[in-house]
């Protein structure tokens, strides 16, 4: 299928082939008949890449912040490595899209296949999109009209916000796509409407459709809208420009009467007038996005609605209010059609943003809808390097920056790259020069030419799909962590047992890299063999709640998430069986989030050895983030964030140019016993006790 993809470092729209997605638990799978580009938020974003480096860090100074700070930790070197995959790492681009549904998940009720439906979907002609941002299109409404419902549904949700009543005058600030529906919505709404700009032809349309107009280049918006709301103030102001100025909210403030209302729809500057708001006692509010369930996982990505009772207006309701709207004749979307091209012109229709008068780009897709779409599409010829085939199922940020070119460097022959959306797994194949790129996991597991599969997908799938490789006869390299569960390490254990004894074991390695470390390795050439007292503090960092790593059931939580890496490097340091382990976690305490990720981990070997890992959440940034301190025989040994050791009382010291954490060893270590050069870079034994160990730490 064909997909929109933009380049942040060039701002450069290309249309790829990628691989269509499949249908997951509560989405639904949907043939793109037409989409919208979004004009201000795409134009936005092409112009941010089109901009130079120090343009770029200019429009984003929070993250010009982060990017010192890991320098300042992590050294020069990894931290440009980390930005350059960034800028390199492709876009999708679009969220107004139209189609028809071809399949349906698990769980979905209220939709059957063939359905027209209008979603958030991106410019791509197959999209999985979840349950809850979806909304069936009235049969009165075409699907170009239809193209319009999510950017209405912005202005709608501005609208809800500022919560206007039957004859109340209100302004809109900025009349592009979305100012121009909220001028319709609101005028439906029974209000007086002044709508502010200065591009003459949107003014026109504007004021044909019966609001009052005023062209910002020509007349003082805030005389104007005084006289317009006869002296006494607006009500409200909703603010939908794209700006870096902050004029447009002074000037909101001062046009708005007593306790009059501003929502910011747009993006503009916010540096605010305190005497503005403060002798008025105006209200400001931003408003988010499509409306409630916006950034919230259990909505938008697990499909959970918000019962009616409770939350009357959610993003999918706001969808169907603003269709229902359309459906009626309230919504003229006809006169906002400036441009239409195919789906194969993307490179055009991007142009064509920046011509005058444009304002409505519809993008059109091939008819009739298909029943399939291909999963797998090839990308080269595949070649034999004998043992050494492999394919990487998980396409996120660290498969994709650490995991697939240590593997390539190692001479894998990556022959499919595999993930739930097609343009992930079709960014990184191409990336890697991989033979295929697929969102079919099984049937690449299943393929008999391929000699390991690489697992790096969210925590709650690993041991599912370890077992499927294992039964395939497949090595496997899985990230960490194995399992989630002591009943699914159990199983793996049991059925890598049975292969193992009919003499053709598989080589099953877990991403524990941190004991690949040459510092590591430089640090055990001077360990001797007496009982050892080791710290481990991990500086972790805070991270939302709603994280996915912190689901118990998606990610399981960052001790069973990442903890596992610290206490197997306890472990190999060690170089002895765990008797015991223990957690003890910070205290819940008001202010404090995230307290379970503040823990202390102690753990005690059998040659008497013990441990305290301090996995902490409550730090700062500027302090580094891992320091493995290991006492023994009257000398200390100190490794800080991977790139320097220090020994204590001896010699042995090192530092390093690059921060090193020991990834690209571990992969070259794989790579090696899989093609009978080496022994297995882990012992079975040794993964299946760290895991079990990890697991009953937390519980």
């Amino acid at each position: 299928m064909k997909q929109i993809l933009q380049s942040l470092r060039t701002g450069v729209p290309t249309v790829i082939d990628a691989p269509a997605p499949g249908v997951r638990p509560k989405h639904l799978l949907i043939q793109t008949s037409i989409s919208l580009i979004s004009a201000g938020t795409e134009r936005m974003l092409t112009q941010f890449g089109k901009a130079g480096l120090l343009e770029k860090a200019r429009q984003q100074p929070d993250k010009v912040k982060d990017v010192l700070q890991k320098m300042r930790t992590d050294g020069v070197i990894t931290t440009l490595e980390a930005v350059r995959a960034k800028l390199d790492q492709p876009i999708p681009m679009g969220y107004c899209n139209v189609g028809v549904v071809l399949a349906v998940g698990a769980g979905v009720t209220g939709f059957a296949i063939g359905d027209r439906v209008l979603s958030n979907g991106p410019h791509a002609e197959v999209v999985q999109v979840p349950v809850t941002l979806c909304a069936k299109i009235p049969d009165q409404v075409d699907d170009e009209t239809a193209g319009f419902g999510v950017l209405g549904a912005i202005g709608l949700q501005g609208i809800r916000l500022a919560n206007p009543s039957l004859g109340e005058t209100f302004v809109v600030v900025g009349l592009g796509l979305i100012g121009l529906l909220t001028v319709q919505l609101l005028q439906s709404s029974g209000c007086r409407v002044v709508g502010i700009d200065v591009n003459p032809q949107r003014l026109a349309l504007a004021n044909s459709w019966g609001a009052h107009t005023i062209n910002a280049g020509d007349a003082d918006p805030v005389n104007a809208a005084l006289a317009f709301s006869r002296g006494r103030g607006v009500d409200g102001v909703i603010v939908t420009a794209a700006t870096a100025s902050s004029e447009p909210m002074h000037q909101a403030a001062q046009m708005c009467r007593k306790r009059g209302r501003i929502v910011l729809v747009g993006v503009t500057g916010l540096e605010l007038s305190r005497a503005d708001f403060y002798e008025k006692e105006l209200t400001f509010q931003v408003s988010c996005s499509y409306g409630p369930g916006r950034y919230d996982p259990d909505y938008e990505q697990k499909g959970n609605d918000y019962p009616v009772g409770f939350v009357r207006w959610t993003e999918q309701r706001n969808f169907e209010a603003v269709l229902d709207a359309m459906a009626a004749g309230t919504l003229d979307t006809k006169a906002l059609v400036t441009d239409r091209f195919d789906i194969s012109s993307a490179p055009q229709a991007y142009a064509a943003l920046d011509a005058p008068g444009s304002l409505g780009i519809v993008l059109q897709y091939p008819q009739p809808v298909q029943d399939k779409a291909p999963r797998t599409i090839v990308l080269r010829p595949s070649t034999a390097v004998g043992q050494g085939r492999i394919a990487i199922i998980g396409a996120g940020n660290y498969a994709s920056r650490v995991l697939g070119p240590a593997f390539k460097k190692a001479g894998a022959e990556i022959v499919a790259v595999v993930s739930n959306t097609g343009a992930s797994s079709a960014i990184m194949a191409r990336h890697l020069d991989a033979a295929t790129a697929s969102t079919d996991a099984q049937s690449v597991i299943e393929n008999p030419s391929i000699d390991a599969v690489v697992i790096a997908t969210p925590h709650s799938s690993h041991a599912g799909l370890v077992l499927q490789a294992l039964k395939q006869g497949k090595h496997v390299f899985v990230e960490k962590p194995m399992a989630l569960q002591i009943s699914e390490i159990d199983e793996i254990e049991a059925l890598y047992g049975t292969i193992s004894a009919s003499g053709h074991a598989p080589i099953l390695t877990v991403g524990f890299n941190r004991r690949f470390s040459p510092l590591v390795a430089a640090m055990k050439t001077h360990l001797s063999s007496n009982p050892k007292s080791m710290i481990i503090t991990v500086n972790a960092g805070s991270i939302p709640a709603h994280h996915w790593t912190q689901d118990p059931t998606i990610g399981g939580g960052r001790i069973i998430g990442e903890g596992c890496h610290f206490i197997d490097l306890a472990r190999h340091l060690a170089e002895s069986p765990i008797a015991a382990i223990s957690a003890r976690q910070m205290g819940t305490t008001d202010g404090l989030t995230n307290c379970g990720d503040t823990t202390t981990i102690s753990v005690k070997f059998d040659d008497g050895s013990i441990a305290s890992i301090n996995y902490f959440a409550n730090g700062i940034k500027s302090y580094p983030k891992e320091r493995i301190e290991v006492f023994d025989n009257g000398r200390i040994y100190c490794i800080d964030n991977f790139n320097r050791l220090s020994v204590f009382g001896g010699k042995g010291g090192k530092r390093l140019i690059q921060q090193d954490k020991g990834q690209a060893q571990l992969v070259q270590n794989f790579m090696d016993a899989i093609r009978g050069r080496c022994e297995t870079p882990i012992a079975a034994d040794q993964i299946f006790e760290i895991s079990r160990a990890t697991i009953h730490s937390v519980n």
